[in-house]
Formats: C-alpha cells, structure tokens, sequence
C-alpha cells in the first residue's frame, strides 16, 4: 500500500499497521494494476475467441492479422502471463505493509519494477506487430473486424499502463527507506531543581605507581612486657590429708 506521508518503506507504511481496502483499492497504482489485467484479458480473450478463421480455400484456420499465426500466439502469449502477473502483483501489494524486513519489501519492488519494465516493451513490440500484420491484411472478407482493432487498441493500451506501473515502482525503489526515521538517544538536560546531585564522568585517569611502606625491625633485646608468666601448678603438700567431717 502506497505511502505519500508518514514513516513508510519502499512505498508502504511499516509494518503492524492495520489494512485498509478501501485505501487499497482508491490509489493510483491499484487501479492501474487493475486496468492492465482488463486490457491483457481483452488482447488474449479476442484473438483466442475471434482471432482464426478459415479461408473460403482451405479448412485450417488462420490468423486473422494476415494469417501470420506467430503475431497471434505472441499476443496471446503476452497477454496470459501479463494478466496472471497482474494478480501475483496484486496479492504481492497487499502483502508488502505486512513485510517488517525492508530487504524483502526491496526484493518485491525489484521485481515489480524488473517485469513493468519488461512488460512495457513486449506490449510495444506486440502493439508493432500487430498493427504492421493488420495494415498487411487485404483480404478481410469474414474477417471480424471489431475483435481485430480491439486487440490492436488494446495492446496499446496496455504499453501505457505498464509503463506507469514501471513509473511507480522506479517512484518506490527510489525512496526506499529514506522516509523512515530512527529514533537516537540524547542524554536529557540536567535537571538544577533535583535534590539530588548529578553524576559525572572523570574527565582523565592519571594512573601512579603504587609505593609500598618499609618498617624498621623489631629489637629483640627489649623485654616483652606484655608477656604472660610461665604457669606454675599450685602443689599440694604431702601429708595425712584425711577427711575431716563438716561442724554445723
């Protein structure tokens, strides 16, 4: 679906959005895209209905564009794979806002631009062949005549389209995700109201060289005076030490 505003990507909103099929079905690219399918089932559907005939001479049927049965299976070839293009690049338009990688949507709208483009000059030489056959045409005894210039006409018609869907998705690859904004980080302004201080980085880191600390020794001629006695054991002294009953 074609953005003309807002955050989009190769010409579609980004995705999660929600679809729209009224708003898919008003813009230009649609419609176009939906007139060229008419136009290609108009080519096929007149030369494979109307477009061979049989002489009064001979039974087999000819093509009715100078009986050059060539000018009518390219014809009929163009317009079946332009009318069964038109609806894989329907399904694909509405599929691309639903796509979240831009390579994929990039990818799609290559490929839409690569078979309009490609499209647009096929239908120029088909237009060519066919109204260079017809003007060659001189016996147009039962010949149908409507069906014939319809196909000429159409085939016209169709150069127009596909060369405006080329205009449209060249428009898209062009703007590929420019439109699209990323959002960056900013550090906020410090806030002279808060109570709390703000915190900052060091500006610069001056490294030193860690210096232990020496000590003198100990001498070891001073007396400890914190040292604890040597413990001597109280020695009971030897003797009758025979019980001697308690006096209440």
């Amino acid at each position: 679906m074609e953005e003309t505003g807002g955050a989009s990507a190769y010409g579609a909103s980004l995705a999660g959005g929600g679809f729209d099929f009224y708003k898919f079905v008003r813009q230009p690219q649609t419609i176009v895209r939906l007139l060229s399918w008419i136009f290609a089932m108009v080519v096929f559907a007149c030369i494979t209905t109307e477009g061979y005939i049989n002489s009064i001479h001979s039974s087999e049927a000819k093509c009715i564009f100078n009986q050059n049965d060539s000018a009518c299976q390219y014809a009929v070839g163009i317009g079946v794979i332009a009318f069964l293009a038109c609806v894989a690049f329907l399904v694909l338009d509405v599929y691309v806002p639903f796509m979240s990688n831009a390579q994929e949507r990039k990818y799609a709208v290559m490929a839409d631009l690569g078979f309009s483009g490609a499209w647009t000059f096929l239908w120029f030489v088909c237009f060519c062949l066919l109204a260079s056959q017809w003007g060659r045409t001189h016996d147009v005894r039962g010949v149908p005549m409507d069906a014939a210039r319809a196909t000429v006409a159409f085939s016209f018609f169709s150069i127009a389209t596909w060369g405006i869907l080329t205009y449209f998705a060249l428009g898209r690859f062009r703007r590929g995700v420019h439109e699209v904004t990323i959002p960056t980080y900013t550090e906020p302004p410090p806030d002279h109201h808060t109570p709390y201080p703000p915190t900052y980085a060091p500006t610069s880191y001056n490294p030193t060289t860690y210096t232990p600390t020496t000590y003198t020794a100990y001498p070891s001629n001073v007396p400890d005076v914190h040292q604890q006695p040597t413990f001597t054991p109280n020695i009971q002294p030897q003797g009758d030490t025979g019980y001697q009953p308690p006096t209440y």
